[in-house]
């Protein structure tokens, strides 16, 4: 007689795709809530004034506003708000004062409880949040827009850590390149979005507000999917195929979240030398990073003179080729590992070099071709598209130190690195109060030294090597579930 078939044996799509796409999803729309403001303000503040043709005042040099390859119909227009630079700069930054203060805890409920819940709950008030910032904006003015997007902030804190600790459940070594850039890669995605998309729907309603509606509305509805589709362990799972199921068991030995509370090895992590070697290569990181992120557009608008369109066309095209490049060297970095060739320290660390180096040149370089926007935009494009090598080794470099703790670990991680949001925007409003090219070159030589220099700690202490005290948990796992059986045991006796 025939056995029959077992029909999960087989299965359409694997969950653990599923996951990857829904977390780029997740990073995707979280960039978008958070960097969107980046443009919308260059509609809604008036920025240091300057007359239509290039000059050169006692602070600096700005170029003409009827270069060719701006928009003859641009047209000047009262902008709603009267903010100067340094209030800007508190509006941009007020979102990562938030942001550093819940990512250690969000870690904490990640590894304990799952990155489910976590994540979902956070992406929940930072879109509804999101959707309010108009009204409050009008209504409240900016004081009252710092502290919602302080709050904006707070509630994507988790995003990060909680995100790692899914990925460290569901996603095997040998594919941790390719599927942690396609997750981490969502941040360029969102940026892209953010800057083009959100340029255009701006042009097209007339109104700076519709960015924030539309974006928060995305993101509820992304919302409804993810509860519904993600678990936070691949034993818990309904829809897993029974062979993923024991191929993700026989590879991955993280503990199920759901399974107890883990404690965490504090003492042991600050004392780490490879620990604080991603901290402060994720400080320089973040420091170039946001810089660009939140002060690109500014510097579209200010310096070099383009129209809301082109602002959000040429200021989303970094994002793209960085995009690209974390998808190409995702599959680089697996194919590295797979090999005996390669350790995955030396690779961890050679993707973090370019991804620190090449930025670093690329955005001096775009400081000294003055007025030349073609010039400007390709080195920006070239140099920070090459930060797209830090997906498959900064931002899962974390997966590879402790699995169990990865939550935690990002969350440290990201939660001091992340001072870097902090200061960034408000250093940069009070270096270039003017706006000028001179004031520009002068922030982004800070940042290119900032880059390099961080990336120099992190050849010296980085590593790929899982550390000892990643393996409490499992010895603390193993024996809850010996206390468990003792317990059963104990009860079943007299019976």
């Amino acid at each position: 007689m025939a056995l029959k078939k077992n029909p999960d044996e087989k299965s359409f799509i694997q969950q653990r795709y599923v996951l990857s796409f829904m977390g780029f999803m997740a990073l995707a729309i979280g960039y978008i809530q958070r960097f969107c403001l980046s443009l919308a303000i260059t509609e809604m503040a008036e920025h240091a004034q300057h007359t239509t043709t290039e000059q050169t005042f006692s602070e600096g040099t700005v170029c003409k506003s009827d270069y060719s390859f701006h928009s003859n119909h641009t047209m000047h227009k009262k902008l709603e708000f009267d903010w100067d630079e340094e209030v800007q700069g508190l509006v941009l930054s007020s979102f990562f004062w938030g942001y550093v203060i819940t990512q250690l805890p969000g870690g904490m409920l990640a590894d304990n409880y799952g990155g489910k819940a976590t994540l979902g709950l956070g992406m929940l008030c930072s879109s509804i949040g999101t959707i309010l910032t108009p009204f409050v904006a009008r209504n409240y003015g900016p004081t009252a827009l710092i502290v919602l997007r302080l709050i904006i902030g707070l509630a994507q804190g988790p995003l990060y850590p909680a995100m790692s600790r899914l990925l460290a459940s569901w996603v095997p070594l040998e594919e941790r390149g390719r599927l942690g850039s396609l997750v981490f890669a969502g941040a360029q995605v969102g940026n892209v979005v953010s800057m083009q998309f959100g340029g255009f729907l701006m042009r097209w309603t007339s109104s700076w507000a519709s960015v924030f509606y539309a974006f928060g509305v995305f993101g509820l509805f992304w919302l409804l999917f993810w509860f519904v589709l993600i678990y936070n362990h691949p034993s818990r799972h309904p829809f897993i195929s029974g062979k993923e199921k024991s191929f993700l068991s026989r590879v991955i030995q993280t503990v199920d979240p759901d399974a107890g509370k883990l404690s965490i090895p504090w003492r042991e992590m600050f004392t780490s030398g490879p620990v604080w070697g991603l901290i402060i290569v994720q400080i320089g990181h973040d420091w170039g990073l946001f810089t660009i992120i939140t002060d690109l557009p500014k510097y579209m608008k200010s310096v070099l003179k383009f129209s809301v369109v082109e602002n959000g066309i040429w200021s989303g095209l970094p994002y793209i080729v960085m995009w690209l490049v974390a998808m190409i060297s995702g599959f680089i970095v697996d194919s590295m590992a797979r090999s005996t060739i390669f350790s995955v320290t030396c690779i961890r660390k050679t993707f973090v070099t370019i991804a620190g180096v090449g930025p670093a040149l690329g955005i001096v370089a775009a400081s000294y071709s003055e007025c030349d926007r073609k010039l400007a935009i390709i080195s920006f494009t070239a140099g920070m598209g090459l930060m797209g090598t830090f997906v498959p080794s900064l931002k899962v470099n974390a997966l590879d130190l402790s699995p169990n703790f990865a939550g935690t670990l990002m969350a440290i991680v990201g939660s001091i690195g992340c001072v870097s949001g902090v200061i960034a925007p408000y250093v940069v409003g009070l270096m270039a109060p003017n706006s000028t090219m001179e004031e520009w070159r002068n922030v982004f030589w800070l940042s290119a030294i900032i880059l390099i220099g961080t990336n120099l700690v992190y050849l010296k202490y980085g590593s790929g090597k899982v550390q000892p005290w990643n393996e409490k948990a499992k010895i603390q796992y193993k024996s809850t579930e010996i206390n468990n059986e003792n317990n059963v045991e104990s009860i079943l006796k007299p019976l």
